[in-house]
C-alpha cells in the first residue's frame, strides 16, 4: 500500500475552516469596487482589439527595435 504524506501548508495557504467557510462572502459583495476593477469586456460579437496600421520613418522604427524584445514591427 502506498503511503500518502499529509500536506504541509504555509499559514496563508491553509484550507479554510468550516467556520471561515460559513462566514465567507462573495468578492463582489465584500469588495464591490475591487470585483469590477479591470473586468470590462467586449460584448459577444464586438472585437476586443482593433488592428491599425501606421507608417514610421526608418529612424523611428530603428529606435523602437533597439529597445529590445516586445517592440513589434
Amino acid at each position: 500500500m502506498k503511503k500518502t504524506r499529509k500536506p504541509t501548508y504555509h499559514h496563508d495557504d491553509a484550507p479554510l475552516t468550516a467556520k471561515e467557510l460559513k462566514t465567507a462572502r462573495p468578492l463582489r459583495e465584500a469588495f464591490p469596487d475591487l470585483a469590477t476593477y479591470g473586468r470590462q469586456r467586449a460584448h459577444k460579437g464586438e472585437p476586443k482589439k482593433q488592428a491599425v496600421s501606421i507608417r514610421l520613418s526608418p529612424d523611428v522604427l530603428a529606435y523602437f527595435k533597439s529597445k529590445g524584445e516586445g517592440a513589434s514591427s
